[in-house]
């Protein structure tokens, strides 16, 4: 699913214009994705929780070369589902894998 495909079925389910709810669709990834570059972390409830991780700098292994390359830490935005979303999740999931 793309960013489009979002905005048509928000705007088809509202009934907002497709040009309002593109504003507000990129509004929500701004405000996703500052809040994380700020080292906050975002509940959305019944959905799941964004957060960052420190992953350590390391050694790692380019698999084109095989050289050895050293990674700085880093932070990486990380996205832990809700009990509510798995469970929705795996139901929609086994019905479909059973026809």
């Amino acid at each position: 699913m793309t960013k489009a495909d979002i905005v048509n079925r928000l705007a088809n389910a509202t009934g907002i214009t497709k040009f309002e709810t593109e504003i507000l669709v990129d509004g929500f990834f701004k405000t996703v994705a500052e809040a994380l570059a700020n080292g906050e972390h975002l509940e959305v409830r019944g959905f799941g929780t964004f957060r960052t991780k420190k992953r350590p700098a390391r050694n790692a292994r380019n698999p084109r070369t095989g050289e050895t390359v050293h990674l700085d830490e880093h932070y990486v935005p990380t996205f832990k589902p809700s009990r509510e979303l798995r469970q929705v999740i795996d139901e929609r999931q086994k019905k479909l894998a059973n026809g």
